[in-house]
């Protein structure tokens, strides 16, 4: 329990000082609490000699615990509910910050539904009960530990009896702590599934009801549901057994306090009041204890959704060395550059270079690594052998901020965000002016059909730009990398998926990205290569023509094959 205690306050990171004082003020309060016995006692040692004094003192002691116990308590619980929020905001931050350091590959391993379930599911179970759940254990057992110090002074045999009740329930809730640690992350683990699963139940819906699979599909979501559900009832069912074990221990120690008090006082040895106060302080000693151990039971589920948020900093990041470098000019260079997913090689001593303000296609077969090649020089990845340079420096050099401001990318597939088409476009220069983004908007041949929204450039566009064609999300995919003005820019088959309608507009907005910069692009469209100051052919993960177009075309192999298939593509006609 006390791991779990103090990896909650390991993970409250900048709020630790606000957490304490929060714990702090808890006790406090429970001194204030402890008060009320004070004139309770007073209250009794007056009845039972029959010399009723001045009651004012009494009423001073409570009216001191009343509100000296309210005031520690607003400001308690409004630090523990600060303390919550902040803590677990600035872990997403971070998990988000780190996210843009980690490998691709980690987003191959660990599917959105896994992450959304952490940023979400998880770490809503840590915001919302973590900062509380600490301070009300911790702030239990100081309650209980002020009230059984006042006992001990005023009793100290009772006192040992109160003692060893607290640690005999200290025993039993560590007991029950280990015996719910078996439960609690498979518990959390189907948490994670159910909502990977909705997820992507949601995601495919096209699909689903394409194929009328609505039935078949809709039974897997409830598989997983009815999993969770259990998981989540063998957790409760674990718990139970202890709970009642704790109970009966705090009534076992009550009971041995009432009947101590009574033998005592039978013996002479205890007052008549100080045994009434003991009777009474019986049935309240182990309240506030109770509810410390009641909430302890969520700390394995609190330790196992941290955990869970935690391993994402257990992912190695690409940007441990790196230096801030502006390089003085921007060729690429691949040398003996070899690549694989796991044991799928996919490029294999690949060695080429681009010079500054060039244009270099890469073209091939589908699966040839065209896309792969690209990624790296972005450090998506990391080489398995060779190397990649800019600037004459290995793309490991360099931080990858300070690489990512030398690159802009322009995707087949553009994701455009939940935002205004301002700040989507902003995406590329945060800082930007509203000017600036206006004059990128119309050298990218979007700014005519900005302007015929409804609320020009303070449309809030849908998840993924989902209210706009694919030819104008590509433009305003390129109107940010205009704003970005980075000096090497790759096109991943920008063009490829394009209706007539947009080609033209987005092949002026192509070129003016373009215009003195160093361009590496994957195309298909014979328009797009045959301009291209060499052309790179890459099949099965090695360069096998290289070239401008007009000497691969001569040659035969795959560049010729693929120009005649395209010509024969263009010259087709409908009879």
């Amino acid at each position: 329990m006390f791991g779990v205690l103090k990896k909650i306050y390991t993970f409250a990171g900048s709020r630790r000082k606000l957490l304490t004082r929060s714990m702090l003020a808890a006790f406090v309060g429970a001194v204030f609490t402890a008060l009320q016995f004070i004139a309770l006692m007073l209250t009794l040692d007056q009845i039972v000699s029959g010399a009723m004094g001045s009651l004012w003192p009494v009423i001073g002691i409570m009216v001191i615990s009343v509100v000296g116990r309210m005031v520690c308590s607003y400001r308690s619980t409004n630090m523990e509910t600060e303390t919550g929020y902040f803590m677990v905001a600035e872990k997403r931050v971070h998990i988000g910050d780190r996210l843009r350091y980690i490998p691709m590959g980690y987003f191959n391993d660990h599917s959105l539904g896994n992450i959304t379930a952490v940023v979400t599911t998880t770490l809503g179970d840590v915001e919302n009960t973590a900062a509380r759940c600490l301070a009300l254990v911790i702030g239990g057992f100081l309650n209980t530990l002020a009230l059984c110090l006042l006992l001990t002074l005023a009793e100290w045999r009772l006192g040992l009896i109160v003692i060893a009740g607290i640690l005999c329930y200290l025993l039993v809730t560590e007991l029950s702590q280990r015996a719910m640690s078996k439960t609690g992350p498979a518990r959390q683990n189907a948490q994670m599934s159910l909502v990977e699963a909705v997820l992507e139940y949601v995601q495919g819906m096209s699909v689903v009801k394409s194929y009328g699979l609505e039935k078949d599909n809709n039974q897997s979501v409830n598989q997983t549901v009815e999993k969770s559900c259990d998981r989540a009832l063998e957790l409760e069912r674990s718990v139970v057994p202890w709970s009642a074990l704790r109970q009966l221990t705090v009534r076992a120690f009550s009971v041995l306090l009432v009947v101590s008090s009574l033998a005592f006082y039978t013996e002479g040895t205890l007052p008549l009041a100080r045994c009434l106060l003991m009777l009474i302080v019986s049935f309240m000693i182990y309240g506030e204890l109770e509810s410390a151990g009641n909430m302890s039971d969520n700390l394995q589920m609190l330790g196992a959704s941290m955990d869970k948020a935690n391993t994402i900093d257990d992912t190695p990041t690409m940007d441990i060395d790196g230096q801030e470098i502006v390089p003085e000019h921007t060729d690429i260079r691949f040398e003996n550059v070899s690549f694989s997913y796991e044991e799928h090689m996919v490029l294999d001593g690949v060695s080429f270079s681009i010079p500054e303000k060039t244009t270099t296609a890469v073209v091939g077969p589908s699966g040839g690594g065209k896309t792969t090649l690209c990624n790296l020089i972005a450090r998506f990845w990391d080489v398995d052998s060779g190397r990649v340079t800019v600037g004459g420096r290995d793309v490991r050099d360099y931080k990858l901020d300070s690489l990512m401001r030398q690159i802009s990318m322009v995707f087949q597939n553009v994701y455009l965000f939940n935002d205004t088409i301002e700040n989507n476009i902003k995406f590329g220069k945060p800082d930007a002016t509203h000017e600036q983004v206006i004059d990128a908007a119309k050298r990218a041949c979007c700014h005519d059909f900005i302007m015929a929204l409804p609320d020009g450039y303070d449309t809030v566009l849908g998840e993924g730009g989902g209210t706009l064609s694919g030819g104008e999300k590509q433009r305003i995919s390129i109107a940010r990398a205009i704003l970005k003005d980075a000096p090497i820019i790759i096109l991943d088959e920008a063009t490829a998926s394009v209706d007539p309608e947009n080609e033209n507009e987005l092949q002026a907005a192509i070129d003016e990205l373009t215009q003195n910069k160093t361009i590496i692009m994957i195309a298909h469209r014979l328009k797009t290569v045959r301009n291209a100051d060499q052309i790179l052919v890459l099949s099965g993960g090695k360069i096998v023509q290289r070239g401008r177009h007009e000497e691969l075309v001569a040659q035969p192999g795959i560049y010729a094959e693929f120009i005649g298939l395209r010509e024969e593509a263009i010259g087709w006609k409908l009879a």
